[in-house]
């Protein structure tokens, strides 16, 4: 009898510190047939190196590293696979911490004390897509970004059009040339158009380094 061919499951990344949270960790996601843990780290460097490694889809990020920061860590990991997850896992609460979690790209928020059943709920959510922080958290968020967002992006960014920065915060937001056609209801050509028109104004040379400039700014954040 042929044994059932199992369904592809989501590549983990791991990146603490501490060894003994992680062990319990994936010690949890190897429980659900949804996960596989493909590497761990315990610093940035070993965080970005094992990610070129490994090609997670999702990783799961502490922010307070020894050496450059878990923020520093996500913005270069998702510079180089602007497809892959990142969920925040950490012990910060404060506004500051979790607005900069956002702008660097990462779709979830967790704080460490959270249970594992409400890890796995939001593990799942952010890799299919999602974002997951806690009402509280959420609530707080949406006031922080509504008072800086848009006008810091406009400030960061004056001599791009209203059209080239929604082009812009789609492009950070992860989203591919037709899929930002299809969004705005225009051709892939005028979306190739205007993502020329960024580049050149932005003074960068391919879409990873002008999803930086646009996370540093802010924008990709939803």
């Amino acid at each position: 009898m042929t044994a059932p061919v199992r369904a592809a499951q989501w590549r983990v990344l791991l990146v603490d510190d501490h060894p003994l949270f992680r062990e319990g960790l994936a010690a949890a996601l190897n429980l659900d047939d949804a996960f596989t843990v493909v590497g761990q780290a315990a610093c940035a460097d070993e965080a970005i190196a094992e990610a070129g490694r490994a090609a997670p889809d999702l990783v799961v990020m502490d922010l307070g590293l020894p050496g450059r920061s878990g923020l520093e860590a996500t913005r270069r990991i998702l510079c180089a696979r602007p497809e892959a997850r990142v969920m925040v896992m950490t012990m910060s609460e404060d506004d500051d911490s979790l607005l900069a979690a956002v702008r660097a790209g990462a779709r979830g928020y967790l704080l460490k004390g959270a249970g594992r059943d409400e890890i796995l709920r939001a593990l799942h959510t952010v890799v299919r897509g999602g974002a997951v922080f806690s009402p509280r958290m959420a609530e707080r968020l949406g006031a922080l970004l509504g008072a800086s967002g848009a006008a810091s992006a406009k400030e960061a960014f004056p001599t791009l059009t209203a059209r080239e920065r929604e082009v812009l915060d789609l492009l950070a937001g992860g989203l591919g040339y037709r899929q930002i056609a299809q969004r705005l209801v225009v051709t892939d050509k005028t979306v190739r158009n205007h993502v020329g028109s960024i580049f050149a104004k932005l003074q960068v040379h391919d879409r990873a380094q002008a999803i930086v400039r646009a996370r540093e700014a802010g924008l990709g954040g939803e």
